[in-house]
């Protein structure tokens, strides 16, 4: 396999990256890998405050991943393409080989996991 050499490609991966750093934003979108969802709906769901979930669907609305359906007078969330729902599957039942004896570093020498 190459490596990536596109703009795009790299922004792509950051930006989910980005989104799956952090854990309520990975349960948003394991769920709305489901289906799509209001958002009173989700934070029952997740049982989180409407305002801090909020904030997490802007981040993944930012990050491009999630897109706002209109259905009268409110709004729907959804994945922002169906392949977004079979990477994230793929990601959650890949083996992720952790030593449990150290520390994962990164490139400057600081904790990444």
């Amino acid at each position: 396999m190459g490596m990536l050499t596109l703009a795009t490609d790299l922004d792509a991966l950051t930006r989910f990256g980005r989104a799956l750093a952090d854990p309520i934003r990975c349960r948003i979108l394991l769920a709305l890998r489901e289906a799509p969802a209001y958002p009173a709906d989700l934070a029952d769901t997740l049982e989180i405050s409407r305002t801090r979930l909020s904030n997490h669907l802007a981040c993944l609305r930012d990050c491009g991943l999630v897109v706002t359906v209109p259905d009268g007078r409110r709004t729907r969330y959804e994945l922002a393409d169906p392949r977004l729902g079979h990477a994230l599957d793929d990601l959650r039942t890949a083996v992720v080989a952790v030593a449990t004896d150290r520390t994962c570093i990164d490139a400057d020498e600081k904790d990444c996991c």
